[in-house]
C-alpha cells in the first residue's frame, strides 16, 4: 500500500509546488575552541544549524550572528560562511536539505557523474554529491504551495539566512533528529515516514519565515519608533536588574534580530551597547563614593560578576574601575 502511496503525495505536492522537499543529510557536531573549522563554508543546499549546547558565532556574507544553546539557524544555498567556537564545547546538529522537481535527481547523489553533476561539500558540510540544480530552487518557491504570503520578491526571500524564533524551535528541532533517526534505521515504510516528516518540517520552517515576515512588516510600518520608545523606557527602568536585550525584545513582543535592528535604525546604538553605557554611568557615580566595594557597584550597576564588570568598563573608559575611582578622587 505504502508503496503506491508515497508516489501519489510526490505528485500532489508537486502540483502545487513544482518541487519536492528532500533531506540530503544529517550530522552531527561536537567541537572544543581548538576545533579546526574551515575558513569558508558553502553548499547546494539548504542548511539547517540547530545548536544543542554551547555557543558560537556564524559570520554569514560579513554579517556575525551569535548563537547560544536551543538557537536555529538556516543558511541558504552558495551563501559563504563560517563558524568559530566561543564556548569550551559546543554540540550542534545540521540538516542539509533542498528542493528537486523529480525525486530521481536525487537517488544517486554519493556519486558524481557527468549526467548528475554536483558539488561535493568540504568538512563543514554534507558528504555526499548534491545535484547542482537544487540550490537554484529558492525556499519561497516551495512555501507558496502553502499559500503562506511569503514570495521571492520580499525581503525575507533575499535574505542570505533566517533565524527561527517563537514556538516552531521545539518542533522544527524534534523534526529535524527524527528525519535523521529514520534515515540510518532500517525500518517499515521508511521513505513514505522521511518525506512526511519532511514536508512538515517545511511547514513548521514556513511559519516560523512567515512570523518573522510579519513582525518586519510591523516594524517598517510606522511602528517601529513606537516600539522603541517603550523598550527603552523599559531598558533605563530595569538596567540595574541585569536585563538582557532579549527581555528587553520580549517586552515589545519584537523578536532580538528585528528589536536590535529598529532599536539601532531609531536611536544610532545598538541595545547591548545602550545597556551597557547605562551600566557604565550608573557604576560611574557609584564608585565617586569611596565607600562602596567595586564587587557591590558591578552587581548594582546591573552586571552578573565583577569580572564582566571590569572588562566591559575598562573597553568603554580605558581604565579599570580602582583607577577610575583614584582619578576621580585627585
Amino acid at each position: 500500500m505504502f508503496d503506491k502511496l508515497l508516489p501519489e503525495i510526490v505528485d500532489d505536492v508537486l502540483s502545487a509546488s513544482g518541487s519536492v522537499p528532500v533531506v540530503i543529510e544529517g550530522l552531527e557536531h561536537t567541537y572544543d575552541t581548538s576545533a579546526s573549522l574551515p575558513e569558508i563554508s558553502y553548499h547546494n543546499s539548504h542548511e539547517l544549524l540547530y545548536l544543542r549546547e554551547g555557543r558560537i558565532d556564524a559570520v554569514i556574507n560579513g554579517e556575525t550572528v551569535s548563537l547560544d544553546k536551543g538557537k536555529i539557524l538556516v543558511i541558504r544555498p552558495l551563501v559563504k560562511h563560517k563558524i568559530t567556537i566561543k564556548s569550551r564545547k559546543a554540540d550542534m546538529f545540521n540538516l542539509y536539505f533542498g528542493f528537486v522537481h523529480d525525486l530521481k535527481e536525487i537517488g544517486n547523489t554519493s556519486t558524481s557523474s557527468d549526467t548528475n553533476p554536483g558539488i561535493r561539500n568540504n568538512s563543514a558540510g554534507p558528504s555526499v554529491m548534491i545535484p547542482g540544480s537544487m540550490a537554484q530552487i529558492p525556499l519561497e518557491n516551495f512555501l507558496q504551495f502553502a499559500d503562506l504570503g511569503i514570495t521571492e520578491d520580499n525581503e525575507m526571500a533575499r535574505q542570505p539566512f533566517f533565524l527561527v524564533n517563537g514556538s516552531e524551535k521545539k518542533e522544527i528541532s524534534i523534526l529535524a533528529e527524527q528525519i535523521v533517526e529514520e534515515k540510518s534505521a532500517d525500518r517499515y515504510a521508511k521513505d513514505f515516514m522521511i518525506h512526511t516528516l519532511t514536508v512538515e518540517l517545511m511547514i513548521h520552517l514556513s511559519r516560523a519565515m512567515r512570523n518573522e515576515w510579519e513582525e518586519s512588516l510591523r516594524v517598517k510600518n510606522g511602528k517601529a519608533r513606537e516600539l522603541v520608545k517603550i523598550a527603552k523606557q523599559y531598558m533605563d527602568d530595569n538596567f540595574e536588574q541585569g536585563i538582557t536585550v532579549a527581555e528587553a525584545a520580549q517586552y515589545v513582543f519584537l523578536s532580538q534580530g528585528y528589536f536590535t535592528r529598529a532599536f539601532k535604525d531609531e536611536l544610532g546604538i545598538s541595545p547591548m551597547n545602550y545597556l551597557m553605557r547605562k551600566r557604565i554611568e550608573q557604576a560611574c557615580v557609584l564608585l565617586e563614593n569611596n565607600e562602596i566595594k567595586v564587587s557591590s557597584i558591578a552587581l548594582q550597576s546591573g552586571f552578573s560578576s565583577p569580572q564582566r564588570f571590569n572588562v566591559a568598563f575598562r573597553k568603554l573608559k580605558g581604565m579599570t574601575p580602582m583607577e577610575y575611582r583614584k582619578q576621580h578622587a585627585k
